[in-house]
């Protein structure tokens, strides 16, 4: 019997899904500035809560 094939399991998987409401042009804006700035949605998200956490301390 052969090996199984394909990408190996990952040590934390990112199987959980969270779905926002935005309006159209909240989503424009949001979109073009990913696309300009190179960062992907979840990296945008994470450089948020980064910087609203060193606000706070």
């Amino acid at each position: 019997m052969s090996p199984r094939t394909g990408r190996p399991k990952s040590d934390n998987p990112m199987n959980e899904r969270m779905f926002i409401r935005v309006t159209k042009e909240e989503k424009e804006e949001i979109m073009q500035f990913s696309k300009d700035s190179g960062y992907t949605l979840l990296e945008l998200i994470r450089i948020g809560i980064e910087r609203v956490k060193s606000l706070k301390k």
